[in-house]
């Protein structure tokens, strides 16, 4: 039996509902509210120490990390295999999940909280606001969170982050000359990993970074990677409209503020 403890729009359970959806897998299905702080409820840290989502609960063992979770599954459910069995392109695969998992992921927050969620955010009191902040476990990120809800596209932390998405951008357009997919001739658990990050920055218009103009190849893999049934499964059945609307309109008015910081 399989359970996920998710979010609907969360980076994390995207990959992975992506991967479960590839394999066919059916899963009992627990949504964490993150806005509300349900990542810090008690019973669900018990789960997971980290405060974070998803928890893969697979015949009562708990995985958590989304990336060793998808290598789990692969492992255990290994009928539909998604890492390549070249050395070299399993490599591949495993240096774009290690440099989302490092260098991009950590910079979604910034985006995320900074741009699509922040004019929400702000309607709260400063006292809801931190105390919110407050159950974070991290001292960096409590700080980093804080920045970006105060701040928002002129917190110093933007610029980076906005950098650390073009750079992800212009790798992944290099790589996609030599193969269809990321980590070669078949989707794999590299594209998975990656591919929420490209949605993200769509969903908070930010599409033109990666437009049929400016990074073809990317266009194109974003294209294919939509149009898979796995796609319906992991995003469109989660993620509702209005948590896109409202992302759009969020990033549509600093567009210009980002567009300057992408380029610097």
């Amino acid at each position: 039996m399989l359970e996920l403890h998710h979010n609907f729009a969360s980076t994390c359970s995207q990959k992975v509902r992506l991967v479960l959806a590839e394999k066919g897998l059916e899963y009992e299905s627990h949504m964490v509210d993150l806005i509300s702080g349900g990542q810090h409820d008690p019973e669900y840290v018990k789960l997971n120490p980290n405060h974070v989502v998803p928890t893969l609960v697979h015949d009562g063992r708990v995985m958590i990390e989304s990336t060793l979770i998808n290598e789990y599954l692969d492992d255990a459910f290994p009928q539909k295999a998604m890492r390549p069995s070249d050395p070299v392109r399993r490599h591949a695969m495993r240096m774009w999940t290690k440099r989302i998992d490092d260098r991009v992921h950590p910079m979604a927050g910034v985006i995320t909280f900074g741009i699509g969620t922040r004019p929400l955010l702000l309607q709260r009191s400063a006292e809801e606001i931190a105390a919110s902040i407050a159950q974070m476990p991290s001292a960096a990120k409590r700080a980093q969170r804080k920045s970006v809800i105060d701040h928002g596209v002129k917190a110093p932390e933007m610029g980076p982050a906005v950098r650390a998405f073009v750079a992800m951008l212009d790798d992944m357009e290099a790589s996609l000359a030599d193969a269809p997919w990321l980590a070669g001739d078949a989707l794999s658990l590299a594209d998975a990993c990656v591919f929420p990050y490209v949605l993200r920055l769509d969903h908070l218009s930010m599409a033109p970074l990666f437009g049929a103009e400016a990074r073809p190849r990317v266009a194109d893999w974003y294209a294919r990677i939509q149009a898979l049934p796995s796609y319906e499964a992991a995003v469109t059945a989660f993620v509702p409209d209005y948590m896109v609307e409202m992302f759009r309109k969020n990033g549509a008015e600093v567009w210009g503020d980002v567009k300057k910081l992408a380029t610097a």
